[in-house]
């Protein structure tokens, strides 16, 4: 049976079995990976060359293979050995941000991520409602006017052309922003006399009436109408997503706004076996924290696999939808600075109430005036919750360099997102103007400043793909290598430290650094084969980068010949 949104197994032609591995997959005996070129970042942040792995049948790494070591004894110390044929060998990629269910929904519904035109997007739209007429909402995801060079948002009036009588809500790609059609509207009652909430904005004509796009809290209105997928439409969109990492090389995400149903869908699957990649997650606010947590961070679960870590909470939107609080007025828009959500008193209150039950807080800011208000509150609450706290500022877009020391003495990892800088810089010019891109997508200056970098996708706003992200950190220049050289190159970083940020440290991060993300004795065996070594290649063999498979706690969970793999490693 479909839900109200008409999501089925059958009709998505997703076969969960292709994706239920089972116990078999790890080795019932020592197993040598040997014959890779390895690559690990060690405890001193520097690069660690090897050329074998072994690991145990409960998947944890025994040791490491170097250079003009002996090699362990087969069947003695090893009963399996994989050939890894002169691949280049590396840690499981962790995704620092991304929103693991909505990347499961999003592969699943309308998809305009790709759109590059108006038209375009209108005639997808129109294919997507004729081919779908069971659907009582038509319900979608990745518009962006910027990249249709519409120079304004989209109406209800035109989608209306293309949709009929059922109602539509598309989310923008940054996911600050919706776009409704009339139908839409009036399921949710919103009208002329409509008052859009505080931090939020509602579109509207000069007469007052409503022109279909929503910004920020305001989004609510019509979101709170779209009937809810069921259980079952869950645990396929998680499948999904899984499957979508694993092909990427992505063995742990940290999934930025946990609610107590994504929770349970992931509980589903652990206690099913059928949780493979690791969530660290972070609850959407401090109601859900609560309700998914209790009292506090919930222990690992299913080994290693599953863990709330803390809150996830907002302080602005986006720059795309001028939701992001900025400290001078938007240069394309002078009458507004943005919207910011919560003042610092109220965030401080919000991050007060997490800490004292030990959460992490991981915070979105966006605009400059955002990040000095999270700096400035964790500075507050410094001298009351001491420790190994490990505040998380998620994005860090815009920084005010005169705030580069601050963020770095406050102690906040950088959560950031490299590819948002190459997709978003022709808007980020539009919106900042000239004279404030120094602060944009500042990595080098950050990290130069005593700053801690986790990167990730921000997922579905962009492909969880960390080839990619990589790619752009160590070159600022974007699929097409334009700008030549890269753009604010002065912020490029070494390769070795955009690996650690996918790796290491976004496994510090997560509070994860002696479980998984890097390869060493003691920690799980997650590891990916590609054919490019990200740390010699070009930017644009980065890119291009293929994994051939991936590992998970000594379980292979994706092979490119087989398109996903739970075959045992062959005996020696």
């Amino acid at each position: 049976m479909p839900n109200a949104n008409g999501i089925t197994t059958k009709a998505l032609g997703i076969s969960l079995a292709a994706l239920l591995l089972t116990t078999s997959t790890a080795a019932l005996a020592d197993t040598l990976v040997d014959n890779v070129s390895g690559r690990t970042i060690g405890t001193n942040g520097q690069v660690e060359q090897f050329t074998g792995l072994l690991f145990d049948d409960a998947g944890m790494i025994k040791r490491l293979i170097r250079a003009g070591d002996k090699k362990p004894k087969p069947r003695k110390e090893y009963q399996y050995h994989i050939d890894g044929k002169g691949r280049v060998m590396l840690p499981g990629m962790i995704d620092a941000h991304a929103h693991v269910m909505g990347m499961g929904f999003a592969a699943l519904s309308l998809d305009l991520s790709e759109t590059t035109s108006f038209a375009q997007a209108l005639n997808l739209i129109g294919k997507f409602a004729a081919e779908h007429p069971d659907r009582p909402w038509i319900i979608g995801r990745g518009w962006n006017q910027e990249k249709w060079k519409l120079g304004r948002f989209p109406t209800a009036a035109e989608l209306d052309a293309v949709t009929g009588g059922r109602p539509v809500w598309l989310e923008r790609v940054d996911g600050h922003a919706g776009w409704a059609n009339s139908a839409a509207l009036k399921a949710a009652g919103v009208t002329a006399t409509t008052k859009a909430p505080n931090g939020g904005n509602i579109e509207r004509a000069p007469d007052g009436t409503p022109l279909g796009v929503l910004v920020d809290s305001a989004m609510e209105l019509v979101a709170a109408k779209v009937p809810p997928p069921r259980a079952e439409d869950r645990d396929v969109a998680f499948a999904t997503a899984q499957q979508m990492l694993f092909k990427r090389g992505v063995t742990a995400v940290t999934d930025m706004g946990t609610s107590i149903e994504d929770w349970q869908t992931y509980r589903r699957a652990g206690d099913a076996n059928r949780l493979y990649v690791r969530v660290m997650a972070y609850a959407a606010g401090t109601e859900q924290m609560t309700l998914i947590g209790g009292p506090g961070p919930s222990p690992w679960l299913y080994q290693d696999r599953l863990r709330l870590n803390g809150v996830k909470l907002y302080l602005d939107g986006a720059l795309g939808s001028r939701g992001a609080w900025l400290k001078a007025p938007y240069a394309d828009a002078p009458g507004t600075k943005g919207l910011p959500q919560l003042n610092q008193t109220q965030l401080g209150n919000l991050m007060s109430r997490a800490a004292m039950d030990g959460f992490q807080i991981a915070v979105h800011a966006i605009g400059d005036e955002a990040n000095a208000t999270v700096i400035g509150a964790i500075n507050d609450l410094s001298d009351t919750y001491k420790g190994d706290r490990r505040w998380r500022i998620e994005h860090a877009q815009i920084v005010d360099p005169k705030d580069f020391a601050k963020f770095a003495k406050s102690g906040a990892v950088a959560s950031m997102q490299p590819v948002h800088q190459t997709s978003d810089r022709l808007m980020a010019e539009a919106r900042l103007g000239p004279d404030r891109l120094a602060g944009a997508y500042a990595w080098k200056s950050l990290k130069t400043a005593g700053v801690r970098l986790a990167f990730g996708s921000d997922a579905p706003v962009e492909l969880a793909d960390p080839w990619a992200g990589l790619a752009a950190a160590i070159s600022r220049e974007g699929p097409d290598g334009q700008p030549a050289g890269g753009w604010q190159p002065q912020e490029r970083l070494a390769p070795a430290e955009a690996l650690s940020a996918y790796t290491a440290d976004a496994a510090w991060a997560g509070f994860a650094e002696s479980k998984f993300g890097r390869l060493a004795p003691g920690l799980r065996a997650d590891f990916v084969l590609v054919d490019v070594d990200p740390l010699t290649a070009s930017a644009a063999q980065v890119r291009a980068a293929k994994v051939s498979e991936t590992w998970i706690g000594g379980g292979r969970v994706w092979s490119a010949e087989e398109g996903t793999a739970a075959t045992k490693p062959v005996t020696n």
